[in-house]
């Protein structure tokens, strides 16, 4: 029986976007595999809407198509100097039912859809109360911000662990090591924005 596709993962078709720029570019998923680190299986789900990746692994798929991470995000390319944003236009993207939050260690909604040609990509993440254990480190070009909207973060890196409360703030270079997850037994909210660098 087939999997169903997550209606908000098929309302923005990521999948769809990142299988149909691969082709256009004339590359094989061995080819896509090789320029973004990602496992075969791994890009194969994402293409067929089965597994909702984290931002860190859309910023690699985004560099290897040369986009930029929000072309993922938009119905379509817009090119404007002033975006805005309305509440009821923002997408919740969340892992799908049989995916472990281990595999994702988040969920995120884009707070900008509209603009295509932007440096810097503003998120509303939502950290789940996880055990150490199951913290999921990511890393990848450009850098980060974080500010704390509510409930209490721990930052972790291979050499440093860092707690942050609301009204703390974090930013870093987001090719070290990182990984987030709330502390307690109550999900964290914070505003992320994550600088892309040279795509534009």
């Amino acid at each position: 029986m087939a999997k169903r596709i997550d209606p908000e993962l098929e309302d923005l078709g990521i999948g769809q976007k990142i299988r149909e720029l691969r082709q256009r570019r004339r590359y094989t998923l061995q080819d896509l595999s090789a320029k973004t680190g990602l496992s075969k299986p791994l890009l194969s789900q994402v293409e067929n809407g089965h597994v909702m990746p984290p931002v860190a692994t859309l910023l690699k798929i985004a560099r290897a198509l040369d986009v930029n991470i929000s072309y993922f995000f938009q119905e379509e390319e817009q090119e404007e100097k002033i975006a805005v944003t309305r509440a009821p236009e923002r997408r919740r993207f969340t892992r799908r039912s049989h995916q472990d939050a281990s595999e994702v260690g988040y969920l995120y909604e884009s707070l900008e859809l509209h603009k295509s040609r932007k440096h810097m990509e503003p998120l509303l993440v939502t950290f789940p109360p996880l055990e150490k254990k199951d913290m999921v480190f990511y890393s990848h070009e450009g850098e980060e911000f974080l500010h704390v909207l509510e409930g209490e973060i721990e930052f972790r890196t291979p050499d440093e662990v860092r707690t942050l409360k609301p009204g703390d703030s974090l930013y870093f270079e987001s090719d070290v090591s990182h990984a987030f997850r709330a502390l307690g037994n109550k999900e964290a909210r914070a505003l992320v924005v994550v600088y892309t660098g040279e795509r534009g």
